[in-house]
């Protein structure tokens, strides 16, 4: 039989294995409470990163989401070359009606940008696609050498574009008018194809009241045009714009707050400017708010996203969503700015020869006119004509 000594041993044992066993216990809870924290924090750390990783799965478009190409601010720290890339001729490349409708439709092209964009993008559009306008202008709060710069009086932020797009309308109104037959408004990361704008304005008299552009339908009875994806004025709608809409504020808003495309499509609606369809004989669309991949992709935007709540005509995805003679696209960083440039006027697949297709027939501005209603305008509205 055993002793009391050797039950006393037996106890400690007996206690000192359990001790150890709840130890052990406290310590894998311990260890997997870490794992889980530390799991959660790299997750945390992840997703509030400001680059958008691979491996983290997509899970649709949330406006405002800075992850998101559709939003500026992702572009907001994207610098392009500081050396001009070059260029080169093409000895057997035929641009006769390119330069024929250089001469027939001339295009000035002004950007809105502000002075921390002069060097970041403004510069690179003037590199580019800009040099294809008839007349390039760079619309700013502050004047810059390089760019040539126009100063207006305005402040900049979101909160004063239509501020900045009212003043910049007025002033080529009162400098340029003459210059061109349209006029285009363009952001400083839009990319456009100028020869695309003049083959589509080709049949229209700049002496009609029109403007064209990606064409939304809220808020405005006719629609209105994307700012983004830049939008043309003729001549006619210039003149309107300045003459009788600028100078009246129950036609267009004269403070600078509003959304600068909505208050323009209103100012328009307002001075009897009508919002056209710049689709192709296709029904394609050619000016797109964001880059070609969120366009030719089908599936990449949830049905849910904003735009397809907006666009005003129904529109396909994958290669039917674009024309073959497209115009615009937005978000377009500076170094995709030289690579669309490449691809656009460089590339070339060896042994296919495109022949461009016949200038369309021109149209009759004033037998269009005179068989068209005309919205009548208030009394006051075209009391005066004198420039500003």
């Amino acid at each position: 039989m055993a002793t009391n000594n050797e039950y006393r041993l037996l106890g400690r044992n007996m206690l000192y294995e359990g001790t150890r066993s709840i130890s052990n216990r406290k310590s894998l809870l311990a260890l997997i409470v870490g794992l889980v924290t530390g799991f959660c924090m790299a997750e945390f750390f992840i997703l509030a990163s400001p680059s958008h990783h691979s491996w983290i799965p997509y899970s649709g478009h949330i406006r405002g989401d800075v992850n998101d190409p559709h939003n500026s601010r992702a572009l907001v720290d994207s610098f392009g070359p500081d050396e001009d890339v070059g260029k080169h001729e093409h000895v057997n490349e035929n641009d006769t009606v390119a330069k024929q409708l250089y001469k027939e439709v001339r295009v000035l092209c002004w950007i809105m940008t502000n002075p921390k964009n002069h060097q970041k993008k403004a510069r690179h559009v003037k590199r580019t696609w800009g040099t294809r306008c008839n007349k390039l202008l760079f619309m700013s709060s502050d004047e810059d050498v390089e760019l040539n710069a126009i100063k207006l009086p305005v402040g900049e932020g979101r909160n004063n574009l239509w501020g900045k797009t009212r003043e910049a309308f007025k002033y080529i109104y009162t400098h340029h008018l003459n210059d061109a037959d349209w006029f285009l408004k363009a952001d400083d990361d839009t990319y456009v194809i100028v020869e695309n704008l003049r083959y589509m304005l080709y049949p229209y008299s700049p002496e009609s009241p029109l403007y064209f552009g990606c064409k939304f339908k809220p808020y405005v009875k006719q629609g209105y045009m994307s700012g983004g994806a830049g939008y043309v004025l003729s001549r006619e709608a210039v003149r309107r714009f300045a003459e009788i809409g600028a100078k009246n504020k129950t036609l267009c808003r004269a403070d600078s707050g509003g959304a600068e495309d909505v208050e323009m499509g209103k100012c328009m609606e307002k001075v009897n400017v009508t919002a056209g369809d710049s689709r192709d004989s296709n029904g394609r669309g050619r000016f797109f708010p964001f880059v070609p991949e969120h366009h030719l992709i089908p599936g990449h935007t949830d049905k849910n996203f904003w735009y397809w709540k907006y666009i005003f005509y129904e529109t396909d995805e994958g290669l039917d969503c674009c024309s073959d003679h497209a115009v615009s696209f937005h978000y377009v960083s500076p170094n995709q700015m030289y690579v669309l440039d490449y691809l656009i006027y460089h590339l070339r697949p060896y042994g296919l020869v495109m022949t461009p297709d016949a200038l369309p027939e021109k149209i009759d501005h004033k037998r269009k006119e005179t068989t068209e209603p005309k919205m009548a305008l208030p009394p006051s509205a075209g009391n005066s004509s004198d420039k500003s």
